[in-house]
């Protein structure tokens, strides 16, 4: 059955419950413009139009025959992670209240439950399904705009390292990028060189951390036939390669200090002398050197030359940690989704609600790559077109829960052998504590907002923070 209010409708909610006057009742009070109302007295039929009609908010009975709540919402998550699912329930439960939140669910609510609290809760949810899919269309056009050279970025950090790679570009001979492993700096090079007057000449890439020692110099300078052992032919090094272009030495702080007192010399006199000739050739290179190293340090331990850092470090762009530009996360994710997408040929559309917090709360201390990698593994393992926290990897979600877990200034830690092993009632006042301390968060620590959202007096609320220690705890959303 079906209902919809006048106009035409953007949202639409399913009601599963096998009780027909409440579906009645339930039909007849959500009906809003712009708002169809989907209605099953079973759980089968309403799986069926899940999986049929796709509402954005499916409003559900806990205890019915055959399957219950829990299991309707585990099944709507598998086919469409990004619904909403709000629990009802005349036999509230701390651990099941846990269960539905931890599996996805929205909302977790207890019978009898006014008609006014599920419509602003459905409205709430309306809207913020509406403002998600204009910030989905937003982001896209964003999207378009915020690549510069192949670098994906909007956040004010990364304008500022735009604009200084724009000035620097015309102009330099050499430059150092330093960041943090996985942050770009090969993107920022390959920028630099894009945009330089040797955009036409070859960027010649040298890894230096994977070079054998003995073999540097000949891959740098290269050799002269019969220099040494095994140099069968005269052969050209990497820097008489890049002659007329750019030398990109990525991981310089890796390079032996042999090495770095003769690639000072090329610096200074543009010539190359190939390992056993005693003849030098004139080269005409720009270089780029990188590094997550801290080449000052480097210095004071004698493992880097300081000529050679002040040569280089004329110009320095230090690229940022994703931490440091969290306003990129999304653009991020949604490019690397994109891509993927296409590599993998899965039309894949989004990413869901709980994988968001998945991300949102990691620290990447892998930049950019670590969510490369992670956007990577999550559409290789999808079934659907929308990411979910199950597509994600293991270490991901296991650093969650470990750290969803911790306790906060003030608590006693969770699962505490102070008083011996836990039991099941432990648990269980261990999942309560969850429950009031994520109260007091949504509340920003407004005691009578946070008795609401747990349908509880004030008075049981101050009790139970003090039983957990919460009282004279600031509480705000993280």
């Amino acid at each position: 059955m079906s209902s919809t209010m006048a106009g035409q409708a953007d949202i639409r909610v399913l009601v599963i419950d096998d009780h027909p006057a409440s579906l009645e009742l339930l039909e007849s009070a959500l009906a809003r413009p712009g708002i169809e109302v989907l209605t099953a007295q079973t759980p089968e039929l309403g799986l069926e139009l899940v999986r049929d009609r796709r509402p954005q908010i499916v409003l559900t009975d806990l205890m019915m025959p055959n399957i219950s709540g829990l299991e309707v919402l585990k099944r709507v998550m598998d086919i469409d992670p990004s619904i909403d699912v709000i629990l009802m329930t005349a036999h509230y439960s701390t651990e099941t209240a846990v269960e539905a939140i931890k599996n996805g669910a929205s909302d977790y609510l207890n019978k009898p439950v006014s008609l006014t609290v599920i419509r602003d809760r459905i409205a709430n949810l309306a809207n913020a399904a509406r403002q998600k899919r204009r910030a989905l269309q937003l982001e896209e056009e964003v999207l378009a705009n915020a690549e510069f050279e192949g670098i994906i970025g909007n956040s004010p950090v990364m304008w500022e390292t735009f604009s200084k790679i724009k000035r620097i570009a015309p102009h330099y001979r050499t430059v150092l990028v330093t960041g943090e492993t996985g942050t770009g700096k090969d993107l920022v090079a390959q920028a630099l060189h894009s945009l330089s007057p040797v955009s036409r000449g070859r960027l010649v890439v040298l890894n230096c951390s994977a070079v054998v020692e003995t073999l540097f110099e000949s891959e740098l300078f290269g050799h002269i036939k019969g220099s040494f052992t095994g140099a069968a032919n005269d052969k050209p090094g990497l820097i008489e390669q890049a002659h007329g272009g750019t030398l990109f030495l990525d991981e310089i702080g890796d390079m032996p200090l042999s090495t770095q007192a003769k690639l000072l010399r090329v610096l200074q006199n543009q010539e190359v002398l190939r390992v056993g000739s005693v003849s030098p050739r004139k080269v005409d290179i720009r270089v780029i050197a990188a590094t997550h190293r801290d080449l000052r340090a480097a210095i004071a331990e004698r493992a880097f030359r300081e000529d050679l850092f002040y040569r280089l470090s004329m110009v320095e762009i230090r690229v940022p940690r994703l931490v440091e530009r969290q306003g990129d996360l999304s653009l991020l994710t949604r490019h690397f989704l994109a891509k993927f997408s296409q590599q993998y040929g899965k039309p894949l559309r989004g990413i869901s609600r709980r994988a968001e917090i998945l991300l949102a709360r990691h620290d990447f201390r892998g930049n950019v790559r670590e969510l490369e990698n992670i956007i990577g593994h999550a559409a290789m393992m999808a079934t659907g077109d929308i990411l979910d926290s199950p597509d994600m990897p293991e270490y991901l979600r296991l650093y969650h829960e470990h750290h969803s877990q911790q306790p906060q200034p003030g608590e006693a830690p969770a699962g505490s052998m102070a008083d011996g092993p836990p039991s099941t009632l432990d648990s269980i006042e261990e999942q309560e504590r969850l429950l009031v301390r994520r109260a007091l968060e949504e509340a920003n620590g407004n005691q009578s907002q946070a008795a609401r959202i747990l349908r509880i007096g004030r008075d049981a609320l101050r009790y139970k923070m003090k039983k957990y220690g919460f009282e004279g705890s600031t509480f705000q959303i993280q």
